[in-house]
């Protein structure tokens, strides 16, 4: 299959893995890319300049495909290196960076005279058109049903998709809800050029994370996702859990006086012991809607030749049926 999405980013599939902290590592990008997606590595999991350069030559010795690396630029105290992240992705032969967070305008000029592709992951149409405004050449439009941070607007991406593809001239890459071949067609069909898959990549055989993570997420629901942060307006959707339930009760009994501090224990800093140790109720993290369509851990090869069979049989066999 061939749009904007696999002309601009080299790939053969119009499929994209989210960047995911703790889960975005060499063995999945690797194996997205190498299945003809496109894979990508998470700058802030590794968190130094040294040891993404190590991951991103890692990475390269596991696929020759092209893959992405994702960096999330936080508002922080202690922010992290980023000149010293985009040297080592530049430095790196990284053709491709999805930014995400605050507005990338500060850094995207060095990364656009590297030659760099720059996909901005965005919320609303306002920030998509904002993107485009500072030279980014695509935008993954991110609905109301993705896991992590949805925004504040509450859009899904029946309106959203829509919306962004009447207002944008760059390429838009459908994030939130995105499983399989279904996803794939109704994405196209809504004015994307392909797909952002997050929390199905989470469950596949090659992403480095605990069993006890992949088999949550085959065991929920679509209506086992909360959103916490709300009234921060910092809003994450997650898994519930007994923490997470903790969470909604404190953020409902402490009302307007409710400061991070009130729920820190069970939201920050606890990635590692979910991820890598399988701790699944220690607190909140990330997994979206579209874990109620998940129901078994694939290879990523696996996975990505399925969604394709599933959307050019779509498109050729059921969709074209009704053109008679």
């Amino acid at each position: 299959m061939k749009t904007r999405m696999t002309d601009l980013f080299g790939i053969e599939h119009p499929i994209m893995q989210g960047g995911m902290h703790y889960v975005g590592l060499a063995d999945l990008a690797s194996a997205v890319s190498n299945a003809g997606g496109l894979g990508t590595i998470t700058a802030l999991t590794l968190g130094t300049p040294e040891r993404l350069a190590a991951e991103i030559t890692r990475c390269q010795t596991m696929t020759t495909r092209p893959f992405a690396v994702n960096l999330t630029f936080l508002p922080s105290v202690n922010a992290p290196d980023y000149p010293g992240l985009i040297s080592a992705i530049i430095d790196g032969g990284v053709r491709v960076v999805e930014t995400a967070g605050r507005n990338p305008q500060e850094h995207i000029g060095a990364l656009k005279e590297a030659g760099v592709k720059v996909i901005h992951k965005c919320t609303s149409v306002r920030h998509a058109l904002k993107a485009q405004d500072i030279g980014c050449d695509a935008v993954s439009v991110d609905g109301f049903e993705c896991g992590g941070h949805p925004g504040e607007d509450d859009i899904p991406n029946m309106i959203l998709l829509p919306r962004a593809a009447d207002e944008l001239e760059i390429p838009i890459v459908a994030s939130g809800g995105m499983a399989n071949g279904r996803s794939l067609v109704a994405a196209l069909a809504l004015g994307a050029e392909g797909i952002n898959m997050g929390t199905r990549f989470v469950a596949t055989q090659e992403a480095p994370v605990h069993q006890n993570v992949k088999q949550a997420i085959v065991n929920a629901e679509e209506r086992d996702t909360r959103l916490v942060m709300r009234p921060l307006r910092n809003t994450e959707r997650v898994l519930t859990n007994p923490a997470v339930e903790r969470i909604l009760d404190t953020e409902r009994t402490r009302g307007d006086e409710l400061v991070f501090g009130d729920i820190a224990a069970e939201v920050a800093g606890i990635y590692a012991r979910v991820m890598e140790d399988g701790e699944t109720d220690c607190g909140a993290w990330s997994c979206g809607m579209v874990a109620g369509l998940i129901d078994d851990i694939p290879s990523c090869d696996e996975l990505i030749s399925r969604t394709m069979r599933e959307a050019n049989e779509l498109i050729s066999q059921r969709l074209g049926r009704m053109l008679r």
